[in-house]
């Protein structure tokens, strides 16, 4: 079963991702932040896929982003950007961050699945 780490600061939208993730059969864990998000990508089996929020406290999302990217892992997971921040400057951002995908909320299970296709975790 494939896994998926939703990191985001609002409990509503980790519930409603993690509906939609169940739904399309991955195993769900959740982070409130980036660092958590990091000690937990650190600490365990990474997952196949993150979405990723944007703007969260103690660490955001395109800081998280650039530490997984130094982060030594066995493996390193998909990560799909998944914000309000709807700029091209923020796209471009988080691409060169090392995002593998960009959706903006709200989103619903088509838009998840689609980008999970698109970078090939469905």
């Amino acid at each position: 079963m494939k896994t998926c780490l939703v990191v985001d600061d609002s409990k509503v939208i980790r519930k409603v991702a993690r509906h939609i993730l169940e739904a399309l059969d991955f195993t769900v864990a959740e982070a409130g932040d980036g660092q958590e998000a990091l000690t937990h990508c650190t600490t365990m089996v990474p997952p196949d896929v993150i979405l990723l929020d944007w703007n969260m406290p103690v660490m955001s999302g395109i800081e998280f982003l650039r530490a997984l990217g130094e982060a030594e892992l066995p493996r390193r997971p998909k990560v799909v950007f998944c914000t309000t921040e709807n700029g091209s400057a923020h796209i471009r951002a988080a691409i060169e961050a090392g995002a593998d995908e960009y959706v903006m909320k709200p989103f619903d299970r088509d838009t998840i699945e689609s980008k999970l296709q698109i970078v090939g975790v469905a």
